[in-house]
Parts: C-alpha cells; sequence; structure tokens
C-alpha cells in the first residue's frame, strides 16, 4: 500500500449552509437584509462583510460576485480580515473580478497578519504551489504552522504534508503523524485517511491496522473516495476479530474541540476533557485578574484561558450573577485594558469588541469588529445596559466593549441578548446585542478592595482604532468552561 501524501489542490472555503425558506422565512430575511445593507451603506465595516458574504454564497438573495467583491472591498479597506480573506480568494479563483495571484497574495497577506487562519493556510499555499509568489516551501510551513498553532483543521494537515514530504522544514514522519492527529481529532477526513495511512504503513506511529481501520471509517462516512478504497485494502490484510474492534473505536470516536495536550499539573487540577462551553474574557490588572459573563464562568466553573503565553488555568473569584459578571484570577503577568465609567458614551458612539465566536469553525485567533451603541438601555429600558448595532454570537460573550480611547466601557452579552429577545419576542436575537454597562463592572470591583489599587487609569485620549483594536486583543483571552 502506497502513502497518497500530498498538498490539496483545493483549499476549503468555510461558508454557511444554504437552507430552503418558507414565505414567512424569506419575507423575515428580506427586512433583516435591508437592516444589513443599511448599516453598511452607513460605512460599518462587520455589516460590509456580512453583506459580501451573503452576495458571495447566495444567502437570502441572488448570488452575485460582482457585489460581493464591490463590498468586501470596502469591508477590506476598513481592515477587516474575513473580508480581506474572501477579496484574496475572488482574485485566486476569478469570481466577480478578474483573476490575478498576485492580487490574491496582496489580501491573504494582510488578512493573514491579522492572525485569520484561512487567509494564513491560503497564504502558505500560494508559497507551496508558486501562486502569485515565487515558490518557497519553508514560509509555507511558516504560514500553516501559524494557522496550525490556533487549531484550524486543514492547516495542521498541510504541516502535517510538510513533515511528511521534507518541505520547508526536516523530513519527520513522526511530527507529520502529530499534526495528522491534531487534524483528525477535529474530524477532518483528509487528515483521518493520511493518519490511517501513516499507521497502516507505520510511519512515524508504530504498525497498527485496527487504529487504520477506524481512522480510515471515519474518513469514508464523509464520502472520502481514498477512503473507501484504503478500507478496501485494509480489510483483505485484517481478521474478522481486527475489524470488529476497529468498526467499535470508530463508533466510540467523538471529534475534539481542540487537540488533546499534556496532563495539567496546576493545582485547579482539571482533568483534559473537552471544554463544555467557551467564551472570551479581558485582562483588567497586569497580574492576571480578568472579567468575563458569570453565565459561562459560575462559581463552581473548572476555567481554562487560552492566552499567548499558552494555556494556563484561573480560578473564579466572584460572581454577580445579577449584572452577568464574574471575576477570574490567573498567574502570571499580563497585557491589561483600563476601565472607564459608561457615563460618557452616547448614541451612535463608536465602539470596538474583540472576542473568540464560533472557534470551531473560525479558529483560535481573536476576532474584532466596530461596532455602534445604541440605545442607552437594555430590554424593558434596563438601565444597566447598552444596546448594540450587531447581533453577539455566543463565542464573544464575555468580551470588552472598547471605546475610541482603548477603555473598557462595556461587557458583552450574548446571553443577555438570547433572554431579552425570548422573553420579549419568543424568537432569538437578530440584529441586536447588549453589553452591560462599565459603570456596573466598576461597582462591581469595588467589592474587592485588592483590585482597585491595581487598575489602570483610563485613556484620557482617542487612538487610532487599530491601535485600539491590538491593545484589546493583547488583553483578551479564550475561555475554555469545563
Amino acid at each position: 500500500m502506497k502513502a497518497n501524501r500530498f498538498v490539496p489542490t483545493v483549499l476549503l472555503l468555510l461558508s454557511a449552509p444554504v437552507f430552503q425558506l418558507s414565505a414567512q422565512q424569506a419575507e423575515t430575511d428580506g427586512k433583516q437584509f435591508e437592516e444589513l445593507k443599511a448599516e453598511a451603506e452607513a460605512g460599518d465595516a462587520d455589516s460590509e462583510y456580512q453583506l459580501g458574504f451573503r452576495y458571495y454564497d447566495g444567502e437570502g438573495v441572488p448570488k452575485d460576485f460582482s457585489k460581493a467583491v464591490r463590498w468586501f472591498r470596502k469591508a477590506a479597506g476598513q481592515s477587516n480580515a474575513h473580508a480581506q480573506y474572501y477579496l484574496g480568494s475572488c482574485y485566486a479563483n476569478g469570481e466577480g473580478v478578474a483573476k490575478n495571484k498576485v492580487e490574491a497574495v496582496k489580501w491573504y497577506r494582510k488578512a493573514a497578519e491579522q492572525s485569520n487562519v484561512q487567509a494564513e493556510t491560503a497564504l502558505g499555499y500560494c508559497y507551496a504551489t508558486g501562486q502569485g509568489v515565487a515558490k518557497e516551501h519553508t514560509e509555507a510551513a511558516k504560514w500553516y504552522r501559524k494557522a496550525a498553532e490556533q487549531n484550524f483543521a486543514q492547516a495542521e494537515l498541510n504541516l502535517g504534508n510538510c513533515y511528511a514530504n521534507g518541505q520547508g522544514v526536516a523530513k519527520d514522519d513522526a511530527e507529520a503523524v502529530k499534526w495528522y492527529r491534531k487534524a483528525a481529532e477535529q474530524d477532518f477526513a483528509q487528515a483521518q485517511i493520511s493518519l490511517a495511512l501513516s499507521y497502516a504503513l507505520g510511519q512515524g506511529v508504530a504498525k497498527d491496522y485496527v487504529e487504520s481501520y477506524k481512522w480510515t471509517l471515519l474518513a469514508a462516512s464523509q464520502g472520502d473516495k481514498d477512503a473507501k478504497e484504503t478500507m478496501t485494502i485494509l480489510e483483505n490484510n485484517m481478521s474478522r476479530e481486527q475489524i470488529a474492534e476497529g468498526q467499535k473505536v470508530a463508533r466510540n470516536f467523538k471529534p475534539r474541540l481542540a487537540p488533546s495536550a499534556e496532563p495539567d499539573t496546576s493545582s485547579t487540577g482539571i482533568a483534559q476533557t473537552r471544554p463544555q462551553s467557551s467564551g472570551t474574557g479581558f485582562f483588567i490588572t497586569e497580574d492576571g485578574y480578568l472579567i468575563t459573563n458569570e453565565h459561562m464562568a459560575g462559581s463552581e466553573a473548572q476555567v481554562r484561558l487560552v492566552t499567548r503565553e499558552g494555556l494556563i488555568s484561573a480560578k473564579v473569584v466572584k460572581v454577580d450573577p445579577a449584572n452577568d459578571l464574574a471575576l477570574l484570577k490567573a498567574e502570571g503577568k499580563f497585557a491589561a485594558l483600563s476601565v472607564a465609567a459608561s457615563r460618557t458614551m452616547k448614541l451612535g458612539s463608536t465602539v470596538a469588541t474583540v472576542g473568540f465566536p464560533n472557534i470551531g469553525l473560525q479558529g483560535f485567533a481573536p476576532k474584532f469588529a466596530r461596532r455602534k451603541i445604541g440605545p442607552l438601555s437594555g430590554p424593558q429600558d434596563d438601565a444597566r445596559y447598552f444596546q448594540i448595532s450587531v447581533p453577539v454570537q455566543p463565542g464573544n460573550s464575555g468580551g470588552a466593549l472598547v471605546d475610541e480611547r482603548g477603555n473598557v466601557v462595556g461587557v458583552l452579552s450574548a446571553m443577555l441578548s438570547m433572554k431579552a429577545a425570548l422573553a420579549t419576542s419568543g424568537a432569538f436575537p437578530q440584529n441586536v446585542s447588549y453589553a452591560v454597562k462599565s459603570s456596573f463592572l466598576l461597582g462591581f470591583l469595588e467589592s474587592v478592595p485588592e483590585i482597585a489599587a491595581k487598575l489602570k487609569e483610563p485613556n484620557a485620549k482617542d487612538m487610532k482604532f487599530d491601535d485600539v483594536v491590538e491593545q484589546a486583543k493583547e488583553a483578551t483571552a479564550l475561555v475554555l468552561v469545563y
């Protein structure tokens, strides 16, 4: 049996599923589309990107690549990384614009420099194949690694292929298996068949037909053609007992949210299991005090943080269920955000958000957006909350809402948005979200005396938006709850 190790010739693009809509749903989506279009025409970068994606994917509107490119370009010009990636993809594939590989690389690079995992992988692929840039396998491996270290399965597979082929890195079958496994555990079929072949051939791992058969079955169940051929070859070399065992372990397979790690030796003693939920938090002191939502990290929660320093444990210090706030403590030294009183915020004030929405789909790099403050009160005129202009996905919950000076003026609460919408309309929220005002956060922190002296003084001068975002990114952490 020969190992079929290769760099995929087609990059897998992530897109939203398309559903058949009833007439009533279509009418509702039309209204949402007009609201989104109005926000895009007002210059909101995230709305420009979302509108472009609707045209790109044909979501609720006729597919129109030219219009998609127009809106992607507007958002890309405002440094929206998702838009930059899709604009690059349009140039690479000649969708809505003349095919231009050099221009594709330009936009991939802009997005990749903002840690967009799809762009990092696409840029690596361009270097690996010499499309739009001189072929350079070392650069390809570098960009694959950046995305792979954020647990992006396609990049993990490609980096594994680099090690298997000795392209851009020293040939190392064991290292190839390591990266194949990371992607395979996320249920990525191409990686599963690569891992299966490694087990069948004993390359980088001890030969094991049962384990090979398990991964082959999992890949075949997703329609992988190579897997179906490999499955037949394996069955001809296995006993009935081995086949039965392979089928059993395949049935028991559960995809991981993130790859497994070494056993935890921290004092909290959190078991290495798949997290039950994830969200966002931000540091408010340099010695590791962090804020997130109480609904996610309650007093009994076991929590880990993914920071620039790696995966670390955190303990819950205090919670405020009434305002959906939780104070956590991690050991180490971190970049921290200043917290300012929210009373200076006005209707239409510009704010930024940084968070980790849909990490299984979008990867583990923080995502940011520029937004507008809407009404200065929450559901049923609750004065504790701001309403902001676009939806907050659950993974953003607990993230900071920062003003143009880089000060925290609110804490995002996706849970509040869902509860409010369900209570008032019986439906999930569409174009509305809420944030707890920072004045209530400051009141909560006053109940923890040791915090007050450690808080940074609020910034008094406006900053460039890019600087605001970068500062917020430095202080933001992914919160994993077990």
